[in-house]
């Protein structure tokens, strides 16, 4: 898969990319990698201008 630097695209069918993020976990940030999910179930919500004023 090319891409950008930067960026990453994914697609229906296809393996996630993997990335690493901030998550609040267990009443706490923590920093995790999709990758130490491999061979689970995951679920990614992304709201984009979530908590914002629109």
């Amino acid at each position: 898969m090319s891409c950008e630097e930067g960026q990453v695209h994914a697609g229906v069918g296809r393996e996630a990319p993997d990335f690493e993020t901030n998550a609040f976990v267990d009443g706490g940030f923590k920093r995790i990698k999709l990758s130490d999910y491999r061979g689970k179930w995951v679920v990614l919500c992304f709201y984009p201008g979530d908590f914002t004023f629109v």
